[in-house]
């Protein structure tokens, strides 16, 4: 261990890294915050049963035309757009997501890529992707 390591102090936790960062000069704090991609990630589960991989996606509002479903090698993907009503209004509250959204699953497993199924129902699109059964003799 060098000198420098051994007089360093520990790791304050709370305000102590704000102070630190309020003492540097001002040009020496660049902040390099990620851009946020304009698309929305609805909430999804993927599971799986001895037959198939499940993938639920919960995008209430829309129509089975509004989205497009993908299965390309062991990804699936499925994209959309929800559209809003175009109303003017005073939002005291926010948190539905209108727009572009996405949804990418690596599969688990190896699926049956002839025998996939798709279901929008009750704000739902439930997928059933059927596994393949290797057997080995």
């Amino acid at each position: 261990m060098d000198q420098s390591s051994r007089n360093a102090e520990p790791f304050k936790p709370g305000f102590y890294v704000m102070d630190d960062i309020q003492r540097m000069s001002p040009d020496a704090i660049h902040l390099h915050l990620p851009m946020r991609s304009p698309a929305w990630r609805p909430p999804t589960d993927v599971y799986e049963t001895e037959e198939a991989v499940i993938v639920r996606v919960e995008i209430a509002g829309m129509h089975e035309t509004d989205f497009s479903i993908v299965l390309d090698g062991r990804y699936l993907s499925i994209r959309g757009v929800r559209q809003d009503v175009p109303e003017r209004r005073a939002y005291h509250q926010m948190e539905i997501r209108y727009g572009e959204f996405s949804v990418d699953v690596e599969m688990p497993a190896a699926v049956d890529v002839e025998n996939v199924q798709a279901i929008y129902q009750n704000g739902f699109l439930k997928i059933m992707l059927p596994k393949v059964h290797i057997r080995i003799e």
